[in-house]
């Protein structure tokens, strides 16, 4: 899966501690997310969407395989 979260919190001036904190995750979730090593669960992708103002379809893309 595919996502601009990395983009997305660049564009608020967060940090990836910073977006840990409003998200209640660890700084590692973060970062394994912006890399593509972790898919997160539905409510945590709800939370991010509704966090940045936008769907869930608008941060996450499905792979192009």
């Amino acid at each position: 899966m595919n996502n601009r979260i990395q983009e997305l919190r660049q564009q608020k001036n967060w940090s990836q501690a910073e977006l840990a904190s409003h998200l209640k995750v660890s700084r590692q979730t973060i970062n394994a997310l912006e890399r593509g090593r972790y898919d997160p669960s539905l409510p945590l992708s709800f939370s991010i969407a509704r966090l940045f103002g936008l769907t869930i379809e608008e941060i996450f893309q499905p792979d192009q395989d």
